[in-house]
Formats: structure tokens, C-alpha cells, sequence
């Protein structure tokens, strides 16, 4: 069996909107398919996905304390942090919403927040250490990232739905809206990270082996 060799071992590069090949000499000029400027990687991926990351990171506790809705009632008003919102459906007996909301609004947006954090250092350092496993925690973090809206859904449907005058309102806090930006902070440093520049230092060892 011949070896693998990697298009940067050939010399060709593929556009990233309609993945037609051309040489790497080309970078930097116009793909003759779509039009789309050709680069071997994605312009400055590391500094935009820190610069993502990091204001993510800023966000997220703000995210966790601010309450994220206040509900009126005939009987007053109550404010509840995200946390405090699943302990009380957890009382309640709603005990798989509970745990949708607990999973969905602070075990996904950290666990993405922790494992781009251990990509883009790792990349940054050109770390040769598990490349293969890397690249699928990236994909993973790709997959569960479209459930960590749930919560701003939940809170922006009850919003339009509670609202039946003097009897029950629910009004949206800056909790809220802090949850929504380290949501889409996250998905911009997600789509900004480059996963071949994880195997890029792999593929200079290989060649000056």
C-alpha cells in the first residue's frame, strides 16, 4: 500500500467554499469556480478564535450569576439565574427538563469552552500530541454546539407567550443576553479555528524525517 500523502506534501490547495483544487502557489488569488479568495488556511484563524474565546470566557460568569428572567405574578416577582431556574424544576419534579436545561446552558457552552481553549493553545504551540483525538474533540464541539441556545429559546418563548396583561409577565434580564453572547462568542471562535493547522507540524516532522 502507498503511503498517505497530504495535499501539502503535493503542493495543491482546495477553496473552502466549493473545494476545488488548485496549487498552492495560487494563494491569495481568485478560485476560477466560485470566485472566492484562495488561502491555505483560514486568514488569521488563531488570533480571531482567541480573541473569540477569550471575550467567551469573560461572559461566562456574568452568564451564570445575572439573573436571566424575572416572572411578575398576582403574588410578586422573581428572579432567576439559569442555575436557579434548573433547581427549581428540578423541585418541581420536572426532572428531564431539568437536566436538558443544566446540560444544554452550562455543561455544553463550558465543555466548549474548555476543550477550543485546549485546541487553539495546543495549535498555538504546534503541539504534535494527539492530533487524531484533537481534530475529533473539534468536530464533537461542532455537533453539540447548536444546543446551547436552549435556554435563550426557552426564555424569548415564555416571553412572548407570558404576557396576559396584570396576571403573569416574563421579562428577559441581562443574564440573558449575556448567556446569548457567550453562545455566539463560542460558535465565531469555533468557526474561526482551523483544524489542519493542528497537523501541520505533524506534516513538517514527517518531512524532515
Amino acid at each position: 500500500m502507498s503511503p498517505v500523502r497530504t495535499a501539502s506534501q503535493v503542493g495543491v490547495m482546495a477553496c473552502q467554499h466549493c473545494t476545488a483544487v488548485f496549487p498552492r502557489s495560487r494563494a491569495g488569488s481568485r478560485c476560477t469556480r466560485c470566485g472566492a479568495t484562495l488561502h491555505w488556511r483560514k486568514p488569521d484563524s488563531l488570533r480571531r478564535t482567541w480573541a473569540f474565546l477569550l471575550a467567551a470566557m469573560a461572559l461566562y460568569l456574568p452568564a451564570n450569576l445575572l439573573p436571566v428572567m424575572t416572572t411578575g405574578t398576582l403574588f410578586g416577582t422573581q428572579s432567576n439565574t439559569i442555575m436557579s431556574g434548573v433547581l427549581y424544576l428540578w423541585e418541581d419534579g420536572s426532572y428531564f427538563v431539568a437536566a436538558v436545561v443544566f446540560c444544554a446552558s452550562i455543561v455544553i457552552p463550558l465543555f466548549k469552552l474548555v476543550v477550543l481553549l485546549m485546541l487553539v493553545a495546543t495549535t498555538q504551540f504546534r503541539s504534535t500530541w494527539r492530533p487524531l483525538e484533537r481534530t475529533q474533540l473539534y468536530a464533537l464541539v461542532e455537533l453539540v454546539g447548536r444546543w446551547s441556545m436552549v435556554d435563550v429559546f426557552v426564555v424569548a418563548v415564555l416571553a412572548a407567550l407570558v404576557q396576559v396583561g396584570p396576571l403573569a409577565t416574563v421579562k428577559p434580564e441581562p443574564g440573558a443576553i449575556a448567556f446569548g453572547a457567550v453562545v455566539v462568542l463560542t460558535m465565531l471562535a469555533s468557526m474561526s479555528f482551523d483544524p489542519r493547522l493542528i497537523w501541520d507540524p505533524i506534516d513538517t516532522h514527517d518531512r524532515k524525517a
